[in-house]
C-alpha cells in the first residue's frame, strides 16, 4: 500500500501526477488555507505534506501527526517550520533553493526600478486622467545607473542581484553575517564588505534579501530608517517581518526616505492598510518568485524532496540530517 501524502495548496496538476505515481495523495485544488485544526486533522495518517509558507509546523502541529515523516516545502524560506520539533520528532524537512535565484534577482531589479523611477504613483496619476502637459519636473526620480546600490543579505540571490548592477555601473556594498570570499566579490560586482550602519548610510538604494528568524526579527526599524538618506529607496524581497511595516510607513509618510518597493510585509496577506494611502511606495503581493518556469521548478523540486524522503533517500535539499532515520 502506498504512504499518503497531503498536499496543503493548490499545485500544478503535473505534480499531482508525478505524485501520485509513488503515494495515495489528497490534493487541494480548491485552495483553502487550513486553519492550524484542520491542518492537523488533514495530516491524520499521512507520511508527508508538500507545504506553503501559509502551513505553520510548529510543535504542536507535529505532535498532532504521529505518522508524519516528512515535511517538504515550496520556498526557500522555512521560517514556517520549527526545524527543532521536526527534529526532535523525527520529522525531516526541506525547501526549494537555487532554482529562484535568478527569477527573484529579476524582480528585485523591477522592483527597484519601479520605485526610483516612480513608475507605479506615475501610471495611477495617469490612469486617473491627470496629464495634461508636459512639464520639467513631472515624477522627477532617483538615477539607478552610477549609483550606490547596498544589499543586505549577501547570499545567492544578494550576489545574482549584484551581478545586475554591472550593466548600470553601480558601485555595489554589502552587509551579510559573513564576508564573502574575494572570487564571488568580484563576481558580484566588485562589492564591498562593509558594516549594517554604513550600508544604510550610503547607498543609495538598498535592498533587503536576508533569511528571517527571531534574530533578523525588525531588522530594519526606526532607527535604520532614520540612517538612510532622504532620497534612498529601500526595497523588500526577504519576509516580512524584517522591517518594520509601521516604522517604515511613518518614514514614507514624513518623507524622511523616498520611496520603498515591497514585495513582503508582515501578517501577509492582512498587510497594515496604511500603505494604501501612500504614493511612494510599489506593493505586489509576494511573486519575486513568480515566473511560470520557476514556480514549477520550485514545485517539482518539493516534490522531488518528498519522493526521496518517503522512499527511504536522503532528500536532496534537508534541512535537518539529525532527523535521518537510523539504521
Amino acid at each position: 500500500m502506498k504512504p499518503s501524502v497531503l498536499l496543503a495548496r493548490a499545485v500544478f496538476p503535473e505534480i499531482i501526477e508525478k505524485l501520485s505515481q509513488h503515494f495515495e495523495v489528497e490534493a487541494n485544488q480548491d485552495d483553502i488555507i487550513y486553519t492550524p485544526d484542520e491542518l492537523a486533522d488533514k495530516l491524520r495518517g499521512k507520511a508527508g505534506v508538500l507545504a506553503t509558507a501559509s502551513a505553520r509546523f510548529d510543535a504542536q502541529t507535529i505532535g498532532r501527526a504521529p505518522d508524519l515523516k516528512m515535511v517538504a516545502n515550496m520556498a526557500v524560506g522555512y521560517d514556517n517550520i520549527d526545524l527543532a520539533a521536526c527534529t526532535a520528532r523525527g520529522v525531516m524537512a526541506s525547501n526549494t533553493p537555487d532554482v529562484l535565484n535568478e527569477t527573484t534577482a529579476d524582480f528585485g531589479w523591477a522592483l527597484l526600478m519601479a520605485t526610483a523611477r516612480r513608475v507605479t504613483e506615475s501610471e495611477h496619476w495617469l490612469r486617473a486622467g491627470k496629464w495634461s502637459k508636459w512639464s520639467y519636473d513631472c515624477f522627477l526620480g532617483a538615477d539607478v545607473h552610477g549609483s550606490t546600490l547596498g544589499i543586505l543579505g549577501m547570499g545567492r540571490i544578494g550576489q545574482a542581484i549584484a551581478r545586475r548592477s554591472m550593466g548600470f555601473n553601480m558601485r555595489v556594498i554589502y552587509h551579510n553575517r559573513s564576508r564573502l570570499a574575494a572570487e564571488q566579490e568580484r563576481e558580484a560586482n566588485n562589492a564591498s564588505y562593509v558594516s549594517k550602519d554604513e550600508l544604510l548610510s550610503t547607498a543609495d538604494h538598498v535592498i533587503l534579501v536576508l533569511p528571517y528568524s527571531p534574530a533578523s526579527h525588525h531588522t530594519i526599524g526606526q532607527a535604520e530608517l532614520a540612517m538612510m538618506k532622504p532620497s534612498a529607496t529601500l526595497v523588500n524581497l526577504a519576509r516580512g517581518g524584517i522591517v518594520d511595516d509601521v516604522a517604515l510607513i511613518a518614514a514614507l509618510k514624513e518623507k524622511r526616505i523616498a520611496a520603498a518597493g515591497l514585495d513582503v510585509f508582515e501578517n501577509e496577506p492582512k498587510f497594515h492598510p496604511d500603505f494604501l494611502t501612500l504614493e511612494n511606495v510599489v506593493l505586489t503581493p509576494h511573486i519575486a518568485s513568480a515566473s511560470e518556469a520557476t514556480r514549477k521548478a520550485m514545485a517539482h523540486r518539493a516534490a522531488d524532496n518528498l519522493i526521496a524522503g518517503l522512499n527511504g533517500q536522503r532528500p536532496p535539499d534537508l534541512l535537518n540530517p539529525a532527523a535521518l532515520p537510523t539504521a
